[in-house]
């Protein structure tokens, strides 16, 4: 049996794992404005708050 510090080796968490750690943790939420689990209004508030926070994302699909 090898031991491993904390973040190497093991088994690597999911992506929504990893973002409930992160609500449950630490208070960051990680959503994306596209996630089908929210509904309309939902995902509204989510670009809005992503808008007044970080401003508007850029037409043209390219990233900053």
């Amino acid at each position: 049996m090898r031991w491993y510090p904390k973040g190497y080796g093991g088994t690597r968490r999911d992506p929504d794992q990893v973002k409930r750690d992160g609500w449950h943790d630490e208070g960051v939420l990680a959503v994306s404005v596209d996630d089908d689990r929210l509904t309309w209004p939902e995902r509204e508030l989510v670009r809005q708050l992503a808008e007044k926070l970080y401003g508007k994302r850029q037409e043209d699909g390219s990233r900053a």
